[in-house]
């Protein structure tokens, strides 16, 4: 339940509304009479509004104290928020040992620290009504990391964790958390805007992460995944009756996420015999 009246719209807090996932949830959302309070670094959006139900702020996740401000900008605009969803991020490129350290602060501080000041602002007002739902847009790489994206994935592996416990953290309180694990889909995800590469290339690489990164920058403008369709798996799954925590989006993430419990399966089973043999005699 998410403690608003059958007869109120339901009001939607989604970082990252320009464009992506975030852009496809709000007009599915607002298309359907739901308030949506949504956040672009500049405050502007160019999504419909004739209903009037669109608030956009403007918040740049790097910027800590500012995410608070906005959080209790977003709460009194209608006096409670039914779901927040943590969609804006960026990818990052390359392989663990070119990455700069630039490069990773702050592929984190968007990616993982963002969220996670959102969730810790949010969380008072969600207390104090019992209800609500956080909804983390992480990756498939979040799940089944590759070659070429491991600051990408260790950042969402972290917003992985973080959720998981604070699932369970809120459980008792009426409040739901769901991860939203997409495969591939047609944004603009893998373009200039929202990916970043490493500058300093290793040769030594070219077979594991170059193939990669040449790969998934074929793949920009014609993957197979429909946003709008994506969009409205996201609302169906966390408006039903027993929302998952995991929702695995797209054919490519379930068949990735399958070989990747498959190949754990195997291995605990081969090496059990080693690593469960610790106890004391």
């Amino acid at each position: 339940m998410n403690g608003s009246t059958a007869l109120s719209p339901k009001v939607w807090f989604i970082t990252g509304i320009s464009r992506g996932f975030g852009k496809a949830l709000a007009g599915i959302l607002l298309a359907r009479g739901a308030i949506v309070i949504g956040t672009t670094r500049d405050g502007a959006s160019d999504i419909d509004n004739t209903s009037r139900q669109l608030h956009v702020l403007p918040l740049e996740l790097t910027d800590a104290n500012a995410i608070g401000d906005v959080v209790r900008q977003a709460f009194a605009l209608h006096g409670h928020i039914d779901f927040i969803v943590n969609n804006a991020g960026y990818g990052l490129l390359g392989s663990i040992e070119e990455a700069t350290d630039e490069q990773v602060t702050h592929l984190f501080e968007v990616n993982f620290n963002g969220p996670r000041r959102i969730i810790q602002s949010a969380l008072p007002y969600l207390r104090a009504r019992g209800s609500g739902h956080i909804i983390n847009i992480t990756s498939i790489a979040g799940v089944a990391p590759g070659a070429g994206s491991g600051f990408y994935a260790a950042a969402k592996c972290a917003v992985e964790g973080l959720s998981q416990s604070l699932a369970k953290e809120l459980a008792p309180l009426g409040i739901h958390v769901t991860l939203v694990e997409p495969g591939a889909f047609r944004t603009d995800f893998l373009s200039a805007t929202s990916i970043r590469n490493s500058e300093n290339l290793v040769d030594d690489y070219a077979d594991t992460v170059g193939a990669v990164v040449s790969k998934l920058a074929s793949m920009e403008g014609a993957q197979r995944g429909d946003p709008a369709k994506g969009a409205l798996a996201i609302i169906n799954a966390v408006e039903s009756a027993a929302p998952p925590l995991h929702l695995v989006l797209g054919p490519d993430a379930l068949a990735r996420t399958r070989e990747v419990l498959a190949a754990f399966s195997a291995e605990l089973d081969i090496w059990e015999n080693v690593g469960g043999n610790t106890d004391f005699d």
